[in-house]
């Protein structure tokens, strides 16, 4: 049996597969209503955590909303329905409430929990694809996330109803980031580890370089000048004057001056330097230092006190 395909079949299957998959989440779309918004409205009120179950894939993409969730504001942990059913219930709490996925609505190991959850009083979000199933009649709100048929070519593997059912949990997720004010800088408090959480969260004072300072006096020569710039290795030479910051030199100054054929033998450093330099605070967010450096387009800023006292230098995106 020849499974080759040419290249353009391969292509036309792969963008046949997308528009199917895209209109189903138009079509769903076009059908959200009033239980959209009390299923938004019942997380919102809920005091305790958010405990998404579902098995085989549904389970899967419970595990992705349930990360959604927690990292946008909104408590939540993933439980396995076979689990809970061996003694991981102990895990919910009163207050919790539960979204349960299963697209046929009848999935066994999640039907076994509902006696015990109806029994302990927590509230049920459904996300079903048939809205007269078992599990859809035991819920307080049911989410349809029905679809015509899979992309699959036999109608069989979990495909268009498994994004359909993640759509579901994007759309929520988006929805509560909007109800609660979720910004970013609260994103990042949960995200420390990655390049938003250190933007975010960073200080300039937790990245400067405060170690050998290129600084010089204002009658220092060019050609001594120059050889600081090379030391502080950050292409710049700050002019301080009582331990004041009076101006900056960079690199490019002196290669210009060197274009204009000034004496750097007998220069002074402060006839080509730029008096009254950006400077910034210690304690400002690293994030608006970057953004000032790309609207000012320069490299780095020279971090003072009050009194213009140098207290570091920062560089364009240090880390």
């Amino acid at each position: 049996m020849n499974n080759t395909k040419e290249p353009s079949s391969i292509l036309t299957i792969a963008k046949e597969s997308l528009t199917e998959q895209s209109k189903a989440l138009v079509r769903m779309a076009d059908e959200l209503g009033e239980e959209f918004e009390n299923a938004v409205e019942l997380i919102l009120q809920t005091t305790g955590r958010v405990v998404v179950c579902g098995m085989g894939k549904s389970g899967l993409v419970g595990k992705k909303i349930t990360a959604t969730f927690a990292s946008t504001g909104t408590p939540s942990f993933f439980m396995h329905p076979a689990e809970a059913f061996h003694g991981d219930l102990g895990m919910l709490a009163r207050e919790d409430l539960l979204i349960l996925i299963s697209y046929s609505g009848e999935t066994e190991e999640i039907l076994n929990l509902l006696p015990s959850v109806k029994h302990f009083g927590n509230k049920i979000i459904s996300l079903v694809g048939n809205i007269q199933s078992t599990m859809a009649k035991h819920s307080d709100i049911v989410l349809n996330i029905k679809v015509e048929r899979e992309v699959c070519p036999n109608n069989l593997a979990p495909t268009t109803s498994t994004m359909a059912t993640m759509g579901m949990g994007d759309a929520l997720a988006v929805a509560l980031i909007k109800m609660r004010g979720f910004q970013a800088a609260d994103f990042a408090r949960y995200h420390p580890g990655g390049s938003l959480g250190r933007r975010l969260l960073t200080r300039v004072k937790d990245v400067m370089h405060t170690r050998n300072l290129p600084s010089i006096c204002a009658d220092v020569t060019l050609k001594d000048a120059l050889l600081t710039i090379s030391e502080g290795r950050l292409g710049l030479v700050v002019i301080v004057e009582q331990g004041r910051v009076k101006g900056i030199v960079t690199d490019g100054d002196l290669r210009r001056a060197l274009v204009n054929r000034v004496d750097i033998n007998r220069s002074e450093i402060g006839a080509i330097m730029s008096e009254s330099p950006v400077t910034i605070a210690p304690d400002m967010m690293l994030a608006d230092a970057e953004t000032l450096m790309l609207e000012k387009k320069i490299k780095a800023l020279i971090v003072a006190d009050q009194n213009l006292q140098m207290l570091g230098i920062l560089e364009i995106f240090d880390r």
